[in-house]
């Protein structure tokens, strides 16, 4: 409480608008899958083989319409699997309006994040909602340490390992997921980055590991630049300077994560008296 320079905390409504909206959008997201799962159960149930794994509402419903059932429970089969894919289509159209209510927020926030390969609507409002004020953090080390993608160092004697770490915030860390598989997919650097790395000796899991890391500081670095050009104080938002989002808690770091501190600071010593 003696320390000078603290950040006041407030309450920013663009952070807190876009961490409600994102949620929706995921919760959309589970229930789009769960409507899948459901259809998929129930067309391998009346076709032979079932459908593809990446089924569309409309492909489902052609692959329906082809099925004629003349049992009591075919008949009920195909008539939920129909009110399924009615749902379907439903929750498509809330997922497009949400990922066109996020493209615009996002883009009144004047951030670059969807100029990565990788991150799309949800991703950036997702670091933006729950990172807020990106000058929390002193450096790429402690945004990585707090986001989960910082390895712990579990090294004995000469063999030098390191493991997952499993804490910080793990919304953040699924959209770094999210933007590693999206580069993997596609000749980008992340792939040539992660092909170094097998080619180094890691295995597939170490490499992602390392691709997540190097991802982590490319978002840290863009997100420090957005806050420059929009002309922003140490707080991260135009006209602050001591202030802190109030949107997200906190960064906590574990013991076991935290930056090694900086050389000690000289202190005077009081000199001994010589004895009589």
């Amino acid at each position: 409480m003696r320390a000078k320079g603290l950040r006041q905390v407030t309450v920013d409504d663009v952070t807190v608008a876009l961490r409600l909206l994102v949620d929706h959008r995921d919760g959309l997201g589970h229930a789009r899958t769960d409507l899948l799962n459901r259809i998929h159960k129930l067309l391998l149930e009346l076709l032979p083989g079932g459908a593809k794994k990446f089924l569309s509402a409309a492909q489902a419903r052609t692959l329906l319409n082809t099925i004629r059932p003349r049992d009591l429970v075919g008949r009920t089969r195909r008539r939920l699997a129909s009110e399924l894919i009615t749902e379907l289509v439903q929750v498509d159209k809330k997922i497009k309006a949400a990922n066109k209510e996020l493209t615009e927020l996002v883009e009144t926030t004047g951030s670059s994040l969807q100029d990565l390969n990788g991150i799309g609507p949800s991703g950036a409002a997702r670091l933006i909602g729950d990172v807020a004020d990106i000058s929390r953090f002193a450096s790429r080390g402690h945004f990585a340490s707090w986001n989960g993608t910082a390895p712990l160092d579990v090294s004995s004697g000469d063999q030098q390992r390191h493991r997952l770490s499993r804490a910080g915030n793990r919304r953040i860390n699924r959209a770094l997921h999210i933007m590693a598989v999206v580069q993997l997919r596609h000749d980008t650097e992340g792939r040539a980055y992660y092909r170094r790395k097998l080619a180094a000796g890691k295995t597939p899991m170490e490499a992602m590991r390392a691709l997540k890391r190097r991802l982590s500081d490319i978002v840290y670095k863009q997100m420090i630049k957005d806050a420059k050009k929009a002309g922003t104080g140490p707080g991260g938002h135009v006209g602050r300077t001591l202030q802190s989002s109030a949107a997200d808690p906190i960064p906590m770091i574990d013991t076991s994560e935290q930056s090694l501190p900086g050389p000690a600071k000289p202190q005077p010593r009081t000199r001994l008296l010589a004895a009589s």
